[in-house]
């Protein structure tokens, strides 16, 4: 894989460097967060490693930068010691794929870019359509009866979640898992809020409701699914 390094670490940088290109990756190792949206901008990227405490632009504002241009920018895997689950959140809602937390072990590290890497080579789909709703997972746009429908960056996550379950049930545990990242219940209803929220944005007038509420289980999206 060709990786672009953005970190301020001249140590770590080098450390990472020279361990990718000893098991056959190249790597690019960039400092500054300006210089580093010039090369992200300038393509031929597999992957993006990212630390968010950045001179310049930080890693969050280059998150932010590159979301507008989904076409183009490489998955992006974020590696920093801001630990907090704010963090986490945020830089995934920016759309982030992974997040790592300093101090980290290398090893980790590798099968985290073989993970990506597996995902890379498989069929990929651009598509997915249950019904008259549809998703575009390539220029991230969502429609519904033609109907263009804005979605933030997690309630984009949310519905490609539940269009990839079709008729299954999902609980609260498996969306905090799969959607932020989060292997326990925080205690808080950021799912519910989520939830209503696209619900809100999926039903336009007369429309019938795709997500359902199973009691006591978790929720569920009806109908045929069309990935392409």
């Amino acid at each position: 894989m060709k990786i672009l390094l953005i970190e301020d670490e001249p140590k770590i940088g080098l450390f990472l460097c020279e361990g990718l290109t000893d098991l056959g990756h190249t790597c690019d190792h960039i400092t500054d967060g300006a210089a580093a949206l010039k090369a992200a901008f300038s393509g031929g990227y597999d992957l993006i490693i990212l630390d968010l405490l950045l001179p310049t632009y930080n890693g969050f504002e280059i998150l932010e930068t590159l979301k507008g241009i989904p076409s183009q920018a490489p998955p992006i895997l974020v590696l920093s010691a801001l630990s907090d689950t704010k963090h986490v959140i945020r830089a995934l809602d920016l759309g982030a794929i992974d997040y790592i937390k300093k101090p980290f072990d290398f090893e980790e590290l590798l099968a985290r870019i073989r993970k990506i890497k597996r995902m890379q080579s498989q069929n990929p789909i651009y598509h997915l359509q249950i019904d008259d709703l549809q998703l575009d997972l390539l220029t991230r746009e969502v429609t519904r009866s033609g109907h263009n429908i804005q979605l933030s960056s997690r309630e984009f996550m949310l519905l490609e979640f539940l269009m990839n379950r079709p008729n299954q049930v999902v609980t609260k545990a498996e969306i905090l898992k799969g959607v932020w990242k989060i292997n326990f219940d925080p205690g808080s209803n950021i799912v519910e809020v989520h939830m209503y929220q696209l619900r809100k944005k999926l039903e336009l007038d007369n429309s019938n409701s795709l997500i359902q509420t199973v009691v006591g289980r978790g929720y569920m999206i009806m109908g045929d699914i069309i990935k392409s």
